[in-house]
């Protein structure tokens, strides 16, 4: 293996090139990136940079210094246009045909967007700055999309003394990753800071003025986020006879076809551990992978299933909230310490026979790093036990 081409410029396309020196690996490393900017932090762009407390010079991944002691053949603001599994190249809109002999396809996501008038989206760096230049007291911000990234712009947006709506089509926000009671819980945090919440309601079309609701009533704003998920980035991959379902779809150990590997928001594989097919767009998670996929570069004869105990955080408020598994599809939640009332708890997720997952609000880390190995090991819900302050591993 003489070439590795790694396109996506992020979190996973750094930690792969990296780990592939680290591991010694001397052979070239293209690293083809959208952006301009060199390989920089996401989580926070919705977090300290959309507040002010940080400008972008603190964002990057790497000092430059460090990148260029890569040796890399760093391509930013480079799009790949397509790849030939055959010939192995892929094309840019440069006009270039970059040769490999192995490939990372590691080029994230993008947010989804509602019809009509352009809406504020936050996924780069540029995208965080010209919200931040919006967000002013007084100034009336609609956001559309309760999870995660929703919530952390609307506390963000309260703190800096904006007036703010949080619509969201489901009944109960984040219900759906985190079951109905935590939802509730972290909905509340938002209307007792002053947010109008309006959930069960759909939005038709972003206008000048504001959103349009489906139920006809009209949202009035000065700006619009919109945070309704993401689509990964696969279009590029058209026509190469990848496998490609909302995501790029890979086995247990990450690889796609003879010499691909995904890796990042944009890498769909099969968990060993959770028996599903999985995509993850958590920053960690990332990280991970990417290591993963160089490990298993350099050792084609013996690859490694890539089974991570995903993680996740969110910071909302005076709330911190945290997470170790996959929340998705469980079929109870127990709350085994602490206070829902004065958010400051632990939750337990059970999926079929099983603990898939364990979520702390308020809680300091050790507490939930308590719980890792049980969801890492799949702990039997039979030996999650009642005990003194609620539910205990045994």
């Amino acid at each position: 293996m003489n070439r590795v081409v790694v396109v996506g410029a992020s979190a996973a396309g750094l930690t792969t090139a990296e780990a592939l020196r680290r591991e010694g690996y001397a052979g070239g490393i293209t690293v083809v990136g959208a952006e301009v900017h060199l390989p920089y932090d996401r989580p926070p762009l919705s977090k300290q940079i959309l507040s002010g407390e940080w400008e972008p010079d603190r964002l990057p991944l790497r000092p430059a210094a460090d990148v260029d002691a890569l040796g890399l053949d760093l391509r930013l603001g480079v799009t790949a246009t397509g790849v030939d599994t055959a010939a192995r190249t892929v094309a840019t809109d440069t006009g270039e045909q970059l040769a490999y002999d192995a490939l990372v396809v590691a080029t994230g996501v993008r947010p989804r967007r509602l019809p009509g008038a352009t809406a504020h989206v936050l996924r780069t760096q540029q995208d965080a700055l010209a919200l931040r230049e919006r967000l002013r007291p007084g100034r009336r911000l609609a956001v559309v999309g309760a999870g995660f990234l929703g919530a952390e712009v609307t506390a963000v947006a309260r703190g800096l003394g904006c007036e703010v709506t949080l619509i969201e089509p489901a009944s109960v926000p984040l219900a759906h990753a985190v079951g109905a009671v935590v939802g509730e819980v972290l909905s509340r945090a938002h209307v007792e800071h002053g947010v109008d919440l309006r959930t069960g309601v759909g939005v038709v079309a972003v206008h000048p003025e504001g959103v349009e609701l489906a139920d006809s009533t009209m949202v009035e704003a000065d700006d619009v986020l919109t945070a309704i998920g993401s689509v990964p980035n696969t279009e590029w991959l058209e026509g190469s006879g990848l496998p490609v379902a909302d995501g790029l779809v890979c086995d247990a150990t990450c690889r796609a076809a003879p010499g691909v590997y995904g890796a990042g928001d944009v890498a769909r594989w099969d968990h060993p551990s959770f028996g599903v097919s999985m995509r993850i767009e958590h920053r960690t998670n990332a990280s991970e992978q990417g290591l993963a996929v160089a490990r298993n570069l350099l050792s084609p004869d013996a690859p490694r299933p890539f089974a991570p105990v995903p993680y996740f955080w969110s910071d909302q408020y005076e709330m911190k909230v945290q997470a170790y598994g996959y929340l998705r599809g469980h079929d109870a939640v127990e709350i085994v310490e602490g206070d829902l009332a004065e958010r400051r708890f632990v939750a337990a997720y059970r999926t079929a026979d099983r603990l898939a997952g364990v979520l702390t609000v308020g809680m300091p880390p050790r507490v939930l790093r308590t719980w890792r190995n049980a969801v890492a090991g799949g702990a039997p819900w039979r030996d999650v036990v009642a005990g003194p302050g609620g539910l205990a591993v045994v």
